[in-house]
């Protein structure tokens, strides 16, 4: 199956980095490369593009869709988290701007035997990097009741969280879970049928969960924040796109507090903490698809795009 995805937020995102011809920038999740074509073909012979992805059908596609760009194309198998190593490790330990857009590619959900999509029946895995051991089945099989009420709490936002980890462990009794299929059914019997009726398909919010806890999403997203803006040059920006309430809480609060750090009461005339503005917030509030968007690629529905600036 050929990569296909389109990237969301696109013209938005591209125009926010305020591109310098001759600068180094860098997607964090490269995808199918649909952001990076744009930013490269804004770049002169001094710029630099350097593309990191953690699954191999990606950096396949986006090497293919880079190829005319030549040697200022750098791409790197990784996950976005160890970006600050990783290019360090070529040279570079600032850059002008970064990209990273969080949503699942178009292509994992629509690749049935990558598990991630509720819609079809296929093993269940849900990897965003295949090298990894762990998988979603683990999850669903190993986890005690407990912790999956809390994967699908905290992460799924579920009100019927409590009794999906209850049907789900009374089911793996009788024999494991082993594909998409029957952790439909068992989520569909947990939740009452009126509620299925208006909210939507029943599996989303737990599909969601569980691929949040096993690839570490919102974990890795928190860690690699202050490490982003600290690597941005006097001016340079960072463009997030998030695409569910979880994870633009994180980005808005991270940039709040590199935007102001002060950590001292309100009522002290002048700071004393000593913590120094690493730059301004771009977006009060986040930019959202158009209209023209939304239509042709409802996947978008949900994407939210905030930027930040160093100063």
């Amino acid at each position: 199956m050929a990569f296909k995805h389109k990237s969301v937020l696109l013209e938005e995102t591209v125009d926010g980095l305020a591109i310098k011809p001759d600068g180094i920038y860098v997607d964090g999740t490269l995808g199918g490369g649909g952001h990076a074509f744009e930013v490269c073909s804004r770049l002169n012979e001094q710029g630099r593009f350097i593309g990191i992805d953690q699954d191999a059908a990606a950096i396949e596609a986006a090497s293919e869709r880079l190829r005319d760009f030549g040697e200022k194309v750098t791409i790197i198998r990784s996950n976005y988290c160890e970006m600050k190593s990783r290019l360090h490790e070529i040279g570079v330990d600032k850059v002008d701007g970064i990209v990273i857009d969080l949503g699942v590619s178009s292509y994992q959900l629509d690749t049935a035997e990558r598990g991630f999509s509720y819609r079809v029946d296929a093993p269940l895995d849900m990897r965003m990097d295949q090298r990894q051991q762990l998988t979603a089945r683990e999850i669903v099989n190993t986890y005690s009741e407990a912790d999956l009420f809390r994967v699908i709490r905290d992460y799924g936002e579920d009100k019927f969280a409590k009794n999906i980890a209850k049907h789900i462990v009374i089911e793996r009794q009788k024999a494991p879970i082993e594909t998409t299929g029957q952790l439909n059914e068992i989520i569909r019997h947990a939740i009452p049928m009126k509620f299925q009726k208006t909210a939507g398909h029943p599996s989303k919010r737990t599909f969601q969960a569980i691929r949040i806890e096993l690839n570490r999403e919102l974990d890795v997203l928190r860690e690699s924040l202050d490490d982003m803006i600290e690597m941005l040059n006097p001016g340079g920006r960072i463009c997030i796109i998030t695409f569910h309430s979880l994870e633009d809480r994180i980005v808005k609060s991270a940039f709040r507090k590199n935007e102001n750090p002060c950590i001292c009461p309100s009522h002290f005339p002048v700071c004393v903490c000593g913590n120094v503005s690493k730059g301004k917030v771009i977006t009060r509030k986040p930019i959202l698809p158009s209209e023209e968007e939304l239509e042709y690629n409802s996947r978008s529905k949900s994407a939210k795009l905030r930027i930040f600036e160093r100063c």
